[in-house]
């Protein structure tokens, strides 16, 4: 099969979306699948790419970590002359997301959209960032899962938002799924040796990128409160962002600093690795599909304490394979470090059969099997006489009718967004 992927983030960039594409692409290939993947360029990303289409992009869009694709050149579209996808599979609404919907209409091929990303929390990026900016972004988004002829959520939660939202397109729960076996085999002490983390201490620690979006103050509030009580903990914080001068100050302000360690962006056995160095994993993020990370730290043995929100809810089964905190209040988040803290050997053991467990559940292979499946069903709907019966007409007439969708989608946003200023986000 032919898999088209259309990403707005992936390889350099370390965020879910571009390490859940890259992971399906590599799982698909191994399978004997070819897939071609379009995406910006971004900084330091690799040379001689293999069936990888680069488009020129804006870096670092105001002040983020993200790239912001400019006008598609047109060597894009006689690439994928020659390449003829049977599917076309989206990994967001907007920017090449566009180009994901004309792409399936020229060549009649099914949409598949993987709603990965709660977008309505990342508005602060944008310039006059407003409660109606946010009513349109989530209006659009529903816009585009109702052009797609099926819509993937990470997680049972977020479909339930959506079709809360108005998606009325077939949703499928897939999540992201990881090489357990893989994260399993970790050595933490080159990590804390390398970070020169004291020997004999507990570790907190967290993964991902550092930005608003994660709620990063009130977790290093809540883990500089647990370590004010447990002078002998450190935080070891795996990821980079525009947020870790924030984390840097709560330290400083609490006189923590030499209890604080970055790593700065991992991969491959260093991510791995760092996992293991933990004891603890600690998440606040409210904005995720998927807890992803929350289940790569399960897979390398680490309980984890989050906060109770889409994407943790998912994986997490209070108090089973770790602690999840219906609230903001930092003192129920300590209290939760304190409790995965002092476990007898019993609880221990029982909290590492749960974690095994639900790595387990969680597999990739689980997911590209499930995934591979919808994209049979969706292709196998398909006319079979289209490379020779469809003329340059029907596919402009496509195209035409599919930019005249895409202009509805967001001129009806727009008007959702400016007059209902009731609507909940």
């Amino acid at each position: 099969m032919n898999i088209l992927m259309v990403t707005n983030t992936f390889t350099p960039h370390v965020g879910g979306v571009a390490k859940s594409v890259a992971a399906f692409t590599k799982s698909y290939r191994r399978l004997g699948h070819r897939v071609l993947v379009i995406a910006p360029e971004f900084e330091n990303m690799p040379e001689n790419e293999t069936d990888v289409i680069r488009v020129p992009a804006i870096q670092n869009f105001n002040g983020s970590d993200f790239s912001v694709r400019l006008p598609i050149p047109g060597f894009v579209f006689a690439s994928l002359d020659e390449f003829r996808p049977d599917i076309v599979h989206s990994h967001h609404p907007f920017l090449l997301g566009d180009t994901a919907l004309l792409i399936a209409a020229s060549f009649d091929v099914p949409l598949v959209f993987t709603h990965h990303t709660m977008h309505e929390q990342y508005t602060h990026y944008v310039p006059l960032d407003s409660p109606q900016l946010k009513r349109f972004v989530v209006q659009l988004a529903t816009g585009y899962a109702n052009l797609s002829d099926r819509v993937i959520a990470p997680s049972q939660s977020i479909a339930e938002i959506l079709q809360g939202r108005g998606v009325g397109t077939s949703i499928e729960v897939i999540p992201t799924g990881v090489d357990a076996q893989r994260m399993a085999q970790g050595n933490g002490s080159a990590i804390r040796e390398r970070m020169k983390i004291p020997l004999g201490v507990q570790v907190i620690g967290h993964t991902g990128r550092l930005a608003p979006e994660k709620n990063l103050q009130f977790l290093a509030e809540a883990v500089t409160e647990f370590i004010d009580c447990h002078p002998k903990t450190h935080f070891l914080v795996v990821g980079e962002g525009p947020s870790r001068n924030e984390i840097e100050s709560v330290f400083k302000k609490s006189a923590m600093d030499s209890n604080l360690h970055f790593t700065g962006s991992l991969k491959g056995q260093d991510l791995v690795d760092s996992y293991h160095a933990m004891d603890i994993f600690a998440f606040a993020s409210k904005s995720e599909t998927q807890g992803m990370v929350l289940v790569e730290a399960m897979a390398a043995g680490v309980p984890v304490v989050a906060l109770d929100a889409p994407g943790a809810r998912d994986v997490i089964t209070h108090q089973k394979n770790g602690w999840l905190i219906d609230s903001d209040d930092p003192a129920a988040f300590v209290s939760a470090l304190k409790q995965a803290s002092f476990l007898s050997k019993e609880e221990q053991e029982k909290l590492q059969q749960a974690l095994q467990q639900t790595a387990e559940e969680f597999s990739m292979n689980h997911s590209v099997e499930r995934s591979l499946a919808l994209y049979t069903t969706l292709s196998s709907g398909q006319p079979c006489s289209k490379e020779t019966e469809d003329s340059l007409w029907d596919s402009a007439m496509r195209v035409i009718e599919e930019e005249w969708k895409i202009w509805e989608n967001i001129a009806s946003s727009a008007e959702a967004a400016f007059t209902d200023d009731t609507r909940d986000v």
